[in-house]
């Protein structure tokens, strides 16, 4: 469309102001035109996230213990703020800093650009760039809000991108025209992980004191996944295909790629229809540097796609991501479609509070020191659909697979706590699945 269309048509509407309220309901790829760059594979220095999640939501279960969802993690907070970009005298950048938080995600209210114009949202060295295309049409017809894709670390420069095309003296009208960026989410800074992983850690000690035992059995064993890339070379590859979801803005959960195509699964508890998958993000690569570490790989991101199959009885969503070629490469994970032993041993790569990627192996509750299998005849949300084992897993960590140490495949969806946890059975989602995968 020309620019004396786009005139014509923001001078009818006036500069349409896309609300306060939630993203677009349509998939990323209609809605939003933002395009992730490819990212830098440099660690950089960000803190990783702490246990801190909220209370355990209480849910029927097992024989020997009540399951609790892991549920989401809180990941952050929704800040107020006000920037205006535009064209004639108005400003073209922004910057927007929130000391010591893990990551800023911006929202616009009003996104009226002219043809081939765009922003830009990154860090000030601008190693990780996501570009939003105009769509001045889109934007006063009356689309909703957007989010722009999170930026790690505590600064978030946003620039605006124009062709700078004569104006043919159009100013009164040009000046509608601009962006206007209302709020943010930010990630937590490392007090506030600390205040959450305190709070969570009530919650437990709460739990203990009724009857019901944490989601930590034992002392927390678990460990960042590249301690194991010299002693257990395929539970770390295995572990790159597991990625941390981050939803709306402000909440956690576990996913990873099923197979080779375009599919990721994770729990129905963390993304259960349409309206909800218009603004989650899936990083792949987010793990430690170093064991022990505390330099962070800069994870690479893509938006959650399509939701394609989703089951609440079996807890289970299945979707596709955009931009796939740019995850491709971390790899995927095979199906065990089989009712696994008791005593058989396990492994869980997940992101627990959507912490940098971890491993739980090694457990004080197994006699061997390996978690395993406790009960292959366990109860989820109906009857004899999970395996319960002693892995250790936090909020966050639900939608992370379970894999056999016998096959490294799939043999589990993780999504109960409350020690055992439990995990769906990966044979009776196989068969939801079977003309899907």
């Amino acid at each position: 469309m020309g620019i004396s269309a786009v005139l014509a048509l923001t001078s009818a509407a006036g500069a349409a102001v896309l609300g306060e309220g939630s993203p677009p309901a349509a998939g990323p790829d209609d809605a939003r035109s933002m395009i992730t760059a490819v990212q830098s594979a440099e660690p950089v220095a960000v803190p990783p996230a702490a246990a801190g999640a909220g209370a355990p939501v209480t849910r029927r279960g097992g024989q020997d213990a009540v399951p609790q969802q892991t549920g989401r993690a809180e990941a952050g907070r929704v800040e107020s703020t006000h920037a205006v970009l535009g064209y004639l005298d108005a400003d073209r950048s922004a910057t927007l800093r929130y000391p010591g938080a893990e990551y800023v995600k911006v929202h616009f209210s009003q996104l009226l650009l002219l043809p081939g114009d765009y922003l830009t949202v990154s860090d000030p060295k601008r190693a990780e760039v996501h570009r939003i295309d105009g769509d001045a049409v889109g934007s006063v017809l009356g689309s909703a809000g957007r989010w722009a894709m999170s930026v790690t670390g505590d600064t978030a420069l946003v620039e605006l991108h124009s062709s700078n095309l004569d104006l043919l003296g159009l100013g009164g009208t040009v000046a509608r025209l601009g962006v206007v960026i209302d709020k943010v989410s930010r990630g937590h800074t490392e007090p506030e992980r600390a205040a959450a992983s305190e709070s969570y850690q009530r919650a437990k000690r709460e739990a203990a004191r009724t009857g019901r035992e944490e989601t930590i059995c034992g002392s927390d064993q678990k460990a960042d996944a590249v301690c194991y890339r010299t002693t257990e070379p395929v539970v770390y590859r295995r572990a790159k295909a597991v990625a941390r979801m981050l939803i709306g803005g402000v909440e956690l959960c576990t996913a990873w790629r099923v197979g080779p195509r375009n599919l990721l699964l994770t729990n129905n508890h963390c993304v259960a229809d349409k309206s909800e998958t218009s603004d989650v993000e899936v990083w792949f690569n987010y793990q430690c540097a170093e064991c022990g570490g505390y330099d962070v790989f800069r994870p690479t991101k893509v938006w959650l796609s399509e939701l394609i199959a989703t089951d609440r009885t079996l807890d289970f969503s299945l979707f596709s991501v955009t931009d796939f070629p740019l995850v491709e490469k971390f790899g995927y994970l095979e199906l065990d479609l089989r009712r696994p032993e008791k005593g058989e041993e396990l492994y869980i790569p997940q992101h627990p509070a959507g912490a940098p990627a971890m491993v739980a192996i090694a457990s004080d509750r197994d006699r061997a020191g390996n978690c395993a299998v406790e009960d292959s005849d366990y109860d989820g949300y109906a009857k004899d659909t999970d395996v319960s084992y002693y892995c250790d897993t936090e909020g966050g960590s639900s939608g992370s697979p379970v894999l056999s140490r016998r096959t490294d495949k799939v043999i589990a969806l993780h999504h109960f706590g409350g020690c055992p946890n439990s995990g769906v059975r990966m044979e009776l989602i196989g068969k939801k699945l079977a003309e899907l995968l």
